[in-house]
């Protein structure tokens, strides 16, 4: 399927590894020309080459925090005006509500709030003026279904969402659309992670918990990061202009509600 959307540009946040570079990978494969972000150079380095040789071109990459101004100054000077733009960021710390202290609700809101809300006031409008403009959130299953120890994550992503409302109906008039992409039990390192303070939690060793996450999914198996890239990939298509305002779960079916 052509998504009709070679030689556009791209600015994908946090994907050097994981999901981020999940779609940075489809997006590539598309002849969008990519340019990624990431807090580590060399890995980052390495992670633009291996998806250039892979999809035939070269990929951009800025080095920086994207959580912090000089992160996403260094990210846009790198893409200054990107047809599509992906914001991801990595998790923060897992834990019992009762257990955070506000200075890491501090950082959570700027990381996984603020700082895509940011990018986006950055690149919105130039989008409606060029009309074309795609523009997904990576944010989480658990925005609708909360567990107990992802409060970090869920509350500043759940002001992503409802703050991006109303632009996302507002721009799809001048063809600029906002989509949020909600992974759950998707197997990247994140997961790992999460899978092990949750077995540790639960007092079952890491594989007994994993044989039980994967017993209780519909699929019967964890997703893989390139299905997570592929939808992301869609809905910055050329023919994806009428799905706006949207939170879409790619969780192989494990959340229950209709909505």
């Amino acid at each position: 399927m052509d998504l009709k959307i070679r030689g556009r540009t791209a600015l994908v946040c946090a994907a050097s590894r994981g999901l981020g570079r999940a779609c940075a990978e489809a997006l590539a494969a598309e002849g969008v020309r990519v340019t990624i972000t990431g807090r580590d150079p060399e890995s980052l380095s390495a992670t633009a080459a291996e998806i250039g040789a892979m999809a035939g071109g070269e990929v951009g990459f800025a080095a920086g925090d994207i959580g912090t101004e000089d992160g996403r100054r260094l990210a846009l000077k790198a893409c200054p005006q990107p047809d599509i733009l992906i914001t991801n960021g990595g998790g923060p710390p897992l834990g019992p509500f009762g257990d955070l202290d506000e200075e890491q609700w501090r950082q959570a809101v700027e990381a996984n709030m603020l700082a895509p809300l940011s990018l986006i006031r950055a690149v919105h409008p130039g989008m409606r003026a060029r009309r074309f403009g795609r523009i997904v959130n990576i944010t989480s299953a658990y925005v609708k279904a909360p567990h107990p120890l992802l409060a970090l994550s869920v509350g500043p992503r759940a002001g992503l969402t409802a703050a991006v409302s109303w632009l996302a109906r507002e721009g799809v008039s001048d063809n600029v659309t906002i989509n949020n992409l909600l992974p759950e039990m998707i197997l990247t390192d994140r997961a790992r992670a999460g899978f092990d303070a949750m077995a540790a939690n639960a007092g079952v060793n890491y594989a007994a918990f994993v044989e039980g996450v994967v017993a209780d999914l519909p699929a019967r198996r964890l997703g893989e990061p390139r299905e997570f890239g592929a939808v992301c990939a869609f809905l910055c298509g050329a023919d994806a202009g009428y799905v706006t305002n949207q939170n879409i779960v790619v969780d192989g079916g494990h959340y229950p509600g209709v909505f």
